[in-house]
């Protein structure tokens, strides 16, 4: 049986109970390999702007296997900031001009048309155009040819377009998501869409995967899977299945993470003896070693910038998160509210840490604001674990468990909106966010 505790002892000890070794057999690992829909969708708040919108069906998209409209009526309510407004009658496209004076009768601030054309080549061609109903003006519009396969990818670049337009900020609807599920003795690492449909195995094996991270260009994964009977690091190339080993020095490999620019790496090593933090090159070579107690310090990521490291240490007698330069030294601690205190995730904004705390014996998440030092629980689940920033640092990902199930949830940084993504079957654990697609 392996000791899955000795790589982050102070992770709640559920998971861990939950992340037993099976009889070794061979290590099973292939290009994404799509699954059927795994999560249903439930939200919970609004923000503190809602704006109301329509969409009506798109032109011919009957000839498609999604239904376009619909996802993107449920990409922009999952937000919590967007109210549906059913739609008036008639029918539209993109180049429709409408008359938005009935839009205005029934609430709606802005309205989306659109159409899908087969074409010859078996692609389709996805269009559509955003109105503002208030002001009456045509804002913009885009056409995706893609293939059958990226319906949804197209569905859900058309709620990034409308989202930013009418909220200022960037939509991360068109995103991808990572999470480890175990489902009797098998452990698979999945790849999702932001909102968790279209989910594909990127790998399978009887042995624990834990602590996906992805690389800044969302072309990778790094992971540590134990197939070796012990942790070892890989880069798993997304697209292809083709991985290629990071770690595997003597003792644990564990909690990889890339640098902002992918060229380094941070991870946990004990070469030492004990879990020590180390920067390698993502090409491979020699680790430099970036801390240098006799404590246990682990679960290192980068700042937002490049040029500091938050990390977990209990050197101060308990597991606290710290922060040092990335070159190593200067570590000051973060967390002073309770005596537990670990995972932590920084915002790509570079405004926010978010991490989980036991309070009462509950394990809650909490967001820090690095200017003020200022911590709040955003949680009322007594079981979160492993967060992760959406790449606007609107949102964050967390695995918990919530109404006697394992669940992926995501809230707003200030907690008032929250979707739960619950899994039809399976333990669900280690969610990451990806990067904007580019």
């Amino acid at each position: 049986m392996l000791d899955l505790t000795r790589l982050n002892p102070w992770a709640p000890t559920r998971r861990r109970q939950l992340l037993s070794a099976a009889a070794a057999i061979p290590f099973l690992a292939w290009p994404l390999r799509e699954a059927a829909a795994q999560f249903r969708v439930e939200v919970s708040g609004v923000g503190l702007t809602q704006f109301p919108f329509s969409v009506v069906a798109f032109r011919g998209n009957d000839a498609a296997s999604e239904d376009i409209a619909a996802i993107v009526r449920a990409d922009l309510e999952r937000s919590g900031q967007f109210r549906f407004v059913n739609p008036a009658p008639g029918v539209l496209d993109e180049t429709s001009r409408p008359d938005l004076a009935p839009w205005r009768d029934r609430g709606a601030d802005s309205l989306v048309t659109g159409s899908v054309m087969r074409l010859a080549d078996g692609r389709f061609d996805v269009r559509f155009r955003l109105w503002d109903v208030v002001r009456g003006q045509d804002l913009g519009g885009l056409s995706y040819p893609v293939g059958p396969q990226a319906l949804r990818l197209a569905a859900h670049r058309i709620s990034d377009y409308v989202f930013e337009k009418l909220t200022g900020e960037k939509g991360v609807f068109s995103t991808r998501i990572a999470y480890v599920t175990k489902a009797g003795s098998r452990h698979t690492l999945w790849v999702a869409d932001a909102d968790g449909e279209g989910a594909r195995s990127a790998l399978s094996s009887p042995e624990p995967i834990i602590s996906p991270n992805w690389a800044p260009n969302g072309a990778q994964l790094a992971y540590v899977s134990f197939e070796a009977r012990k942790p070892v690091i890989y880069a798993h190339d997304v697209a292809t299945g083709r991985r290629r080993l990071l770690a595997n020095f003597k003792g644990s490999n564990s909690a990889p993470a890339w640098s902002p620019d992918g060229r380094q790496l941070v991870a946990t090593l004990s070469l030492s003896g004990n879990a020590q933090i180390y920067l390698m090159d993502s090409n491979g070579g020699d680790p430099k070693r970036l801390t240098q107690t006799s404590s246990i310090d682990t679960e290192p990521v980068f700042s937002a910038d490049g040029k500091s490291i938050f990390f977990v240490s209990d050197r101060g007698g308990s597991p606290q998160i710290y922060q040092m330069d990335a070159g190593g030294g200067n570590a000051r601690r973060l967390t002073f509210n309770g005596n537990y205190n670990i995972s932590p995730s920084a915002s790509p904004d570079g405004r926010w840490l978010a991490f989980i705390s036991r309070v009462n014996g509950a394990f809650r998440l909490h967001v820090l604001e690095l200017a003020s030092g200022k911590a709040t629980a955003i949680s009322e689940t007594s079981a979160d674990e492993s967060p992760s920033f959406a790449p606007n640092s609107r949102m964050i990902i967390y695995a918990t468990r919530d109404k006697g199930q394992e669940a992926l949830m995501t809230t707003s940084v200030d907690g008032r909106i929250k979707s739960r993504l619950a899994g039809a079957q399976g333990d669900i654990r280690e969610p990451e966010w990806g990067p904007f697609l580019r």
